[in-house]
């Protein structure tokens, strides 16, 4: 029988130069495939949002009404509809009660969007899945559905609300409007807004409790932790980035609020006195024909919307990291 050498038997030595260095960066190859996927929505993003963005920025440098509307050329102004909007007082108090109907839709639409969804992990399965066919079905109607269905339940001689405050309060409120005083018209939109809104806060809190470890749970509650500290202990770290997401959402959506305002003005509402910047900004352009400073405030909106979002993601980037 034969031996072989155990030097035969051995795999020859790597050169030097086959032998990988370690020193030497390794060449990344760019990501084509994840690109591809997503150029199709890339392209209807420049087409339906870039390109009207841009012409509305160029818009709002330029002397753009009526005329310019039915063919005239339309004249470089500079920032002049800027200047004519930033000192116009009316711009200051419309952009005042947008503010401050956004901070309280908002505050009303995060505590009881979140307080359903913690209800709704505490129900059995059929309560919990009536709740959801209820948040359903207020999530599905239109805006300027729900706030004509609203408006009759305000509505002075018929609405329900006046009936019902009649028969507790024995004083005759049949008759009383609550659309010509402005502060009872923002509330009753911060009450159609927030209505609108509960439902999408609703399920993705609820979904988000959904990936809290119930072992943890648990263990806190055979600790003493009361119900108040494990939400704020435990629970509250998990939903922290998606309430973050929830919070830049609906400010952004009620910042903008156009349809509940509008149709509510047109049902019995004061429209001077009861403006905010999405109805202004379509008054503006559309109803006085002046384009340029329809433009010129649309943009002014769009820098306070990124500067918002901008600030609550940055946020959210330093706490994940």
């Amino acid at each position: 029988m034969t031996t072989i050498p155990a030097e035969a038997s051995a795999p020859p030595a790597p050169s030097p130069e086959s032998r990988p260095d370690p020193e030497r960066p390794k060449k990344r190859r760019f990501p084509w495939a994840p690109l591809a996927l997503l150029t199709p929505a890339l392209i209807m993003l420049v087409v339906f949002i870039g390109w009207p963005l841009v012409q509305l920025v160029i818009m709002s440098f330029q002397e753009f009404g009526r005329a310019q509307i039915f063919g005239a050329p339309p004249e470089f102004i500079g920032i002049d509809n800027y200047v004519a909007v930033l000192t116009d007082p009316e711009f200051w108090a419309v952009l005042g009660r947008s503010v401050a109907l956004c901070v309280v839709s908002v505050i009303a639409t995060m505590l009881l969007g979140v307080a359903i969804a913690v209800m709704m992990t505490k129900l059995g399965t059929v309560m919990r899945t009536a709740v959801s066919v209820s948040l359903l079905l207020a999530w599905a109607m239109p805006a300027l559905t729900a706030t004509i269905v609203w408006g009759w339940i305000f509505d002075t001689q018929y609405g329900l609300v006046n009936y019902v405050l009649t028969q507790i309060t024995g004083e005759n409120w049949i008759g009383h409007s609550w659309l010509i005083d402005p502060t009872s018209f923002y509330a009753v939109a911060a009450i159609i807004i927030t209505w609108g809104a509960i439902p999408f806060v609703a399920f993705s809190t609820y979904a988000a409790l959904s990936q809290v470890p119930d072992e943890v749970l648990e263990a806190a509650s055979l600790d003493g932790a009361g119900g108040l500290a494990r939400f704020r202990l435990i629970v509250f770290p998990y939903l922290r980035s998606i309430l973050l997401v929830l919070l830049v959402l609906q400010v952004i959506w009620d910042l903008r609020v156009f349809a509940q305002i509008y149709a509510l003005q047109s049902i019995g509402g004061v429209r001077a006195e009861t403006n905010t910047i999405g109805v202004y900004i379509y008054s503006v352009s559309m109803a006085s024909g002046d384009l340029g400073a329809g433009g010129a405030i649309s943009v002014i909106l769009v820098v306070i919307l990124l500067a918002i979002s901008g600030y609550w993601i940055r946020t959210m980037l330093k706490e994940e990291q």
